[in-house]
């Protein structure tokens, strides 16, 4: 991920000053939540961004303020709900045939912010735009199954196609980051044209972009007249610009934010659980956790619930060393690891390793990873080894510890378990930090995404989730938050995990 350079609060005030009033709706003294959307006025949305070199292409999205400019843009075939499973929006249904090779997409009657019709030429246009192979678009790999030279628009409506191999998660594909549908020919996105809720006004890069209500959009008109992105890259910034009535709505606040705010007659915390899997990952396939004895006691020596309060300020839920807590196909039923001391040292014993030092691998390149690392540290005092924590370089950290070292700080946002498996889990897979590698593990992936029954493909799911549980490498010890603040008189914001649909939606969101 590229880095800039972080605005001030008083840059961020600058980029703020000289509103029109209409961008001043409810910024006073915030009133009471109407029970019913209101229409009208402008909200302003502050998030941490790029600088001045970002763009406004969809399939560059790669920053959560990209993301969520997109989402009000644009759309997606499909995108991922409240259980993070594919679900219809462009796409007003999918058919795949009997052998999940070949999948027929009817569209919706929409249309472009230019009047003209989302068709199906643009859906292939789109697509084929993404899996360029000169480009370097982040949704390629998630597109890279479709046999695009086979593919082919059916009618002006309809789209069919062509897979490289049966898979019946082909939905998730559609729901992937940054695969949205922009009209065929589109290069130039300095004034963008798509299908979203809201269409383009102007954009300030760096600072400011500013949309306006789509009235045609098809699943209805927003209630805002107009939405504005500003960018505010310090937390601090964001917080104190809401709290100043510079902004309604405040994105990504740490969980001390929330807990000393949450009571605040000036904001309001919108948490959505599950949005964040906090873990340490373990290298199977050198020591010492290529030795499942130690791996188990590593597990056993975990404090799941003071991690959780510790780090995240109580601001999210304990882990079960799964990914995906609360999403389609989680294996809920396997029984929660709690801290076992004596076995975790009888473990150790046996495996040799009393009185090794282990390296962690840390970093601050994502928010907390170095203070659960330390913490974790010091609730191994007293098993038989001892933890190093170790702090890398934030600008390298994630492709260094692909390839180095044995245990690190991991972190990761939510996505399907499918996605996940195929993506960090599988012996191909090229973000694989575990180096998990079974064959019959490769076997069951491919049996479940070949198998159209969704009972039996869920009964595949949970056999490789035990698998996983018994012998896997990650210690998933906790599932974050992610916290947004907003003024008082703002409403609709809902609490789905970041990166799904409802996630930064604003065409539901109103001002009181």
């Amino acid at each position: 991920m590229t880095h800039f350079p972080e605005l001030s609060r008083r840059g961020f005030l600058a980029i703020t000053a000289g509103l029109s009033a209409a961008g001043l709706v409810g910024c006073s003294t915030p009133s009471a939540t109407t029970a019913a959307p209101k229409a009208g006025g402008r909200l302003r949305a502050a998030f941490a961004g790029g600088g001045a070199k970002e763009v406004l292409d969809p399939h560059l999205a790669n920053l959560f303020v990209e993301a969520a400019r997109s989402k009000a843009m644009f759309d997606k075939l499909a995108d991922l709900g409240a259980d993070v499973s594919a679900q219809p929006r462009l796409a007003e249904k999918w058919e795949p045939n009997g052998d999940l090779t070949r999948w027929r997409i009817t569209l919706r009657q929409a249309v472009f912010h230019d009047g003209k019709p989302v068709r199906a030429q643009d859906v292939l246009a789109s697509y084929a735009r993404i899996l360029d192979p000169k480009r370097a678009f982040r949704a390629k790999s998630s597109l890279s199954l479709i046999d695009l030279a086979n593919s082919k628009a059916i009618d002006d409506r309809t789209v069919e196609f062509a897979l490289k191999r049966p898979f019946v998660e082909f939905p998730n594909a559609l729901a992937a980051f940054g695969t949205y549908i922009v009209p065929e020919g589109t290069e130039d996105f300095t004034k963008p044209v798509g299908s979203g809720p809201f269409s383009f006004v102007s954009f300030e890069p760096g600072k400011s972009v500013l949309l306006k209500k789509n009235a045609q959009y098809w699943e209805g008109a927003p209630h805002l007249d107009e939405l504005q992105f500003v960018i505010a890259n310090e937390e601090s910034a964001r917080t104190n610009a809401l709290l100043g009535g510079q902004v309604e709505y405040a994105h990504d606040l740490t969980p001390t934010t929330a807990r000393a705010h949450g009571a605040s007659d000036r904001m309001t915390i919108v948490r959505s659980p599950n949005s964040a899997v906090q873990a340490f990952a373990m290298k199977l396939d050198r020591a010492p956790f290529n030795n499942p004895d130690l791996r188990e006691a590593m597990f056993l020596l975990a404090d799941r619930p003071q991690l959780v309060e510790s780090t995240l300020a109580g601001s999210g839920q304990i882990g079960n060393d799964l990914f995906g807590k609360g999403s389609q196909y989680y294996a809920g039923d396997i029984p929660q690891r709690t801290r076992d001391l004596d076995k975790a040292k009888h473990l150790i014993r046996k495996a040799g390793a009393e009185g090794m030092t282990i390296k962690l691998d840390t970093s601050t390149a994502a928010a907390g990873m170095v203070e659960a690392a330390t913490i974790f540290a010091d609730q191994v005092k007293g098993s038989g080894l001892t933890i190093e924590v170790v702090t890398g370089n934030k600008d390298t950290y994630w492709a260094d510890t692909l390839k180095n070292g044995s245990m690190s700080s991991f972190r990761s946002g939510a996505m399907p378990i499918e996605t996940h498996i195929a993506q960090r889990l599988l012996s191909t897979s090229g973000t694989n930090v575990t180096k998990w590698t079974r064959p019959e593990f490769d076997a069951l992936y491919q049996k479940a995404v070949s198998t159209a029954d969704e009972k039996a493909r869920g009964a595949v799911y949970a056999e490789m989730q035990r698998s996983l549980h018994a012998e896997g490498g990650y210690l998933m010890w906790g599932f974050a938050d992610w916290i947004v603040g907003t003024a008082r008189n703002v409403s609709g914001v809902a609490t789905a995990p970041a990166n799904t649909l409802d996630w930064a939606r604003f065409d539901k969101v109103w001002l009181g």
